[in-house]
């Protein structure tokens, strides 16, 4: 590991390229590689054991790519896989509480909304974070299995009623709640943003997973002293575990920009 190591980004699909979009905003200079698990997504509607066996072969497959910082950008994970950084001995951030920090300082009547995968929601995660930030906060949980899959497959237009429907069915009991915040609880559900917004209206803010994890992994590298000295631009790797096709529509969609760089296929059963 040296200042020059990359940053190790995983996902179980391709939400965690919403994180990947932050960091290079937050971190021009860094490297950055990427691995969505492909073959496995969704991660959220398996068992613990499942995700945490999926997430420390994730992890060891980035730690052959010479990284210095290991980022969850997988809710589920984050919720439900432990701390990571401590089996590979190096800084390790998920998404869970830069999330939860950036919900408890923004909500203004002190009632949080958070949506995720189900097991993210099953493990309150969130709801623990934010409880233990400040115990007088009220914290609403819904889960949204469709989301991720919507997401996957494009459908991600607010106007289209297969997502209208969607999303109103499940926001509808947040917004009967009276949240003022509202928690992306997951990478790939800042895709659904506009749809999403719409729906709970004006006067919710929208937390994004992806932007306070990148936000906060730009605080633990300067902390540990591992700011890239380069002054151009880094590179960004990307690896998938099932085929590549169609993966350069679906990266352009998540990362914001005309996607045209390679992408590797790997076999995460061998790690």
């Amino acid at each position: 590991m040296s200042k020059t190591s990359a940053i190790g980004v995983f996902d179980s699909g391709l939400g965690g390229l919403t994180a990947v979009k932050e960091l290079i905003r937050f971190l021009p200079n860094e490297n950055i590689v990427y691995f969505g698990d492909t073959s496995r997504v969704p991660y959220g509607n398996r068992s613990k054991e499942t995700i945490t066996r999926y997430a420390m072969q994730d992890a060891r497959f980035l730690q052959t790519k010479d990284i210095k910082i290991l980022i969850a950008a997988c809710g589920t994970v984050s919720s439900v896989a432990g701390n990571l950084g401590d089996e590979f001995h190096m800084p390790y951030t998920g998404v869970v509480n830069p999330t939860a920090y950036a919900a408890a300082n923004t909500t203004k009547n002190g009632k949080i909304g958070v949506i995720g995968t189900t097991a993210t929601i099953n493990s309150s995660s969130y709801k623990h974070a934010i409880e233990n930030m400040n115990s007088s906060l009220n914290v609403y949980q819904r889960d949204c299995p469709l989301f991720v899959p919507l997401v996957e497959n494009g459908f991600i237009d607010k106007n289209d009623i297969v997502v209208r429907t969607v999303v109103q069915r499940y926001l509808q009991p947040l917004i009967d709640s009276g949240v003022d915040t509202l928690i992306l609880g997951c990478t790939h559900y800042p895709i659904l943003r506009e749809a999403i917004a719409d729906v709970m209206g004006d006067g919710v803010a929208l937390i994004d997973s992806g932007r306070e994890t990148a936000r906060y992994a730009a605080k633990l590298i300067k902390e540990n002293g591992l700011e890239n000295p380069q002054q151009e631009s880094g590179s960004c790797e990307y690896f998938v575990s099932d085929r590549v096709d169609g993966f350069s529509k679906v990266a352009s969609l998540f990362l914001g920009n005309t996607f045209n760089q390679e992408v590797h296929q790997i076999n995460i059963q061998h790690y």
